[in-house]
Parts: C-alpha cells; structure tokens; sequence
C-alpha cells in the first residue's frame, strides 16, 4: 500500500523512512521514526500504515505534538484535519482497499484546519 500511494501521488514530497522489504515491521520504531520527524519540523504531515493503522496510531499519539488520526473514510479524514488538526494520517493496509486508501489520503492532505473553537481543544492535546 505505501509503495503503491507514493507512485500515485507525486505532487506531495515523500520521505520514504522503510521498511523497505517484505519482512514484517516493529511497527512502534517506525512511528517513532516518522514522529520525531515531524516534531523536527512543524510542517510536515506524515502517513503511517499497519494492518489496522490502530497500532501505529497508538504509538503515534504518544508523542506531545502529534496528533495521529486513524482514518478509514472522506468523513474520518476531513473531521481530523478540520476539528483536530491532524499532522500524521494513519491506515489499515488490511481494511483499506488501495483506492480507498488513495481517496483518503487526498481527503487529509487537500483539508485545512478550522482553528476557532478548535484550538484551545489542540492546545490541551499537548499538555
């Protein structure tokens, strides 16, 4: 699924941080991978692929700054990025077919944050 949503989708600048073969993953060591990454620079948005995305979004979320959505339809994705200003997108390369997967994937990156209201609910994320 990662190699197939990086081929798709060339207009996002991709940092492919592995694994890069077939063997099975220590899931945990790549989302703290993909997590420090991203509290490096408070500009990037990560992707983070499992069976379920639920493991990855666990670890993820574990990290003060992160806020990791595990999203499996438009709605799921759109609210993330709208309400929770979502930086890492998680999915479940078990659950998802890869075009939903795709529609998904474009849902959060083409969505904004509110702010607002929305706000000082982030803010308490991070305490």
């Amino acid at each position: 699924l990662k190699k197939a949503l990086i081929n798709k989708n060339k207009i996002y600048e991709w940092e492919d941080l592995g694994i890069f073969n077939e063997e099975n993953s220590d899931y945990p060591e790549q989302a703290e991978k993909l997590c420090q990454s991203i509290l490096a620079d408070e500009n990037l948005f990560g992707v983070l692929i499992c069976g379920s995305g639920q493991g990855m979004a666990m670890k993820a979320n574990r990290f003060s700054g992160i806020r990791a959505a595990l999203a499996w339809n438009e709605d799921s994705a759109r609210l993330a990025r709208e309400h929770n200003n979502a930086n890492v997108l998680c999915l479940g390369a078990r659950l998802l077919s890869f075009e939903k997967a795709d529609h998904v994937l474009k849902i959060f990156m083409e969505t904004s944050f509110k702010e607002g209201r929305h706000l000082e609910r982030i803010k308490k994320l991070d305490l």
